[in-house]
């Protein structure tokens, strides 16, 4: 999501607060029974979810990129130098803040009690003193992970099972797919390998491409990538606008194989795409008019019980009908190879149409772009942005994300443990789990490893 600058400020007098002044349940890590946290606002609960349960040091770790050590060839100054973007209460953003460490950037999470926190880019100079180059010109953005910004009212003209910011595990199907597409692309096209995808808290899907080169690519090429993978590109007078092309490239038929089967087993018969009236219209646009006519003729001689899901069964009369027609027009005309194409396009344009990813890609192509940082807690649902392993993605439930209220009751009746990791306690563990073993653990072999290349190159040697 883009922030206005226009809402931006520098600072704030926000009044501070001591998350140790938490209920002595909490605090203690145990006990307190009959204290109920879902039942305060989500307002009251991230104050204590920012103290007790928010994975700081894993989100260090990421961050530092390696940069956190005494190693000679670590930069010291890298975490400094990395904008934070704090939204407090009456939608201000506080823009450019930066942190020495961790502590720090843990101490003002815990004072200030964002309802959102955004990350940034990492800047050529500390962000807070960027005033001072502003005559130079020479305060700019050097690194900043690739981002992906997926939003389920994207989809809207799709789903019937609602619309806005209602989500389900009837239209999850749909951020499942969009998970696998860029998954495979990220990683097999471009030859990415630390990826990782967040539940955005509410209606949508983040992934961040976390390796170095991915971190250190300009504008141009981020923009290029985005455009790659941008497929559908909206509505033009009623109809999708698609890249697909004529000559399929590889990427298209790969992903076109992995489309097919999600439309016909989820998207068709969860949507009830050719039993609603608005959406059969739109498909039925779609396709040839004499594949058309025929196909709507031969949908009245199905036998519902007999064949199964409804919509299903008309797909499936669609594909036969074109498969004929495309066969006799084929026949009369031989020459006219290209109309033949462009028939049996039409089906595929349908399935990339409604279950292609539909990327926000604003959002990727400006290395000075905010995204809202995992683990925050998103502020009308009280659900925690959680990772989301991609080989567990179409299990994945949205409905039964954990909440902060949930989080802080079960550290309430835990036992007491490791203060500083006390979100293990919870099912906050298991999100920090993820995320570890899905992108952060190979991503810390990968930072120790360039740190050792470093001293390699020179002749040098170090010990760990």
């Amino acid at each position: 999501m883009t922030v206005p600058e226009k809402e931006h400020q520098e600072g704030g007098g926000v009044a501070a607060m001591d998350v140790n002044e938490a209920p002595t349940a909490v605090a203690a890590g145990g006990g307190g029974e009959g204290q109920d946290f879902t039942k305060m606002s989500v307002v009251d609960t991230m104050k204590l979810y920012y103290g007790w349960l928010y994975p700081h040091d894993v989100m260090y770790k990421w961050l530092v990129y390696g940069n956190d050590s005494k190693h000679p060839h670590a930069d010291g100054s890298y975490f400094n130098r990395r904008e934070f973007c704090f939204t407090l209460d009456g939608d201000i953003f506080v823009r450019y803040q930066s942190f020495a460490n961790g502590e720090d950037l843990k101490s003002a999470i815990k004072t200030r009690c964002p309802a959102k926190i955004d990350i940034g880019p990492v800047y050529n100079v500390d962000p807070q003193k960027r005033a001072a180059y502003a005559a130079g010109n020479t305060f700019a953005p050097v690194e900043r992970e690739l981002v992906f910004d997926i939003d389920i009212t994207d989809y809207d003209d799709v789903r019937t099972c609602g619309k806005d910011a209602h989500i389900c595990t009837t239209c999850w199907p749909l951020m499942a797919t969009a998970i696998d597409v860029l998954d495979d692309a990220l990683r097999n096209d471009f030859g990415f390998q630390h990826v990782f995808f967040v539940f955005s808290g509410r209606r949508g899907v983040h992934a961040w491409v976390c390796d170095e080169k991915a971190r250190k690519l300009p504008d141009e090429a981020r923009a290029a990538i985005a455009q790659y993978l941008s497929v559908y590109k909206g509505l033009e007078k009623g109809l999708p606008k698609l890249t697909t092309g004529v000559e399929s490239h590889p990427f298209i038929s790969r992903t076109y194989d992995v489309l097919a089967k999600v439309f016909e087993s989820k998207v068709l018969p969860g949507q009830k795409l050719l039993e609603d009236e608005e959406q059969t219209r739109s498909i039925l646009q779609m396709i040839p008019e004499s594949v058309r006519d025929v196909a709507v003729s031969e949908w009245k001689k199905l036998n519902n019980e007999d064949q199964g899901d409804v919509s299903v069964a008309r797909w499936k009369v669609i594909q036969e009908c074109l498969k004929k027609e495309c066969a006799r027009y084929a026949k009369a005309n031989p020459r006219d190879v290209r109309t033949v194409k462009l028939m049996e396009k039409s089906v595929r344009d349908v399935v990339f149409a409604y279950t292609y990813p539909r990327l926000d890609i604003e959002v990727s192509k400006k290395m000075n772009h905010l995204l809202k940082a995992p683990f925050c807690v998103h502020p009308k649902t009280g659900k925690v942005c959680v990772p989301i392993d991609p080989k567990e993605a179409w299990s994945f439930n949205p409905d039964t994300v954990c909440t902060v209220g949930q989080l802080l009751n079960e550290l309430n009746s835990s036992e007491a443990g490791d203060t500083n990791r006390s979100y293990m306690n919870t099912g906050m563990g298991g999100a920090v789990k993820t995320f570890e073993t899905c992108f952060l653990n190979s991503l810390l072999r990968e930072n120790k490893e360039v740190l050792a290349s470093r001293v390699r190159e020179q002749g040098a040697h170090v010990s760990w």
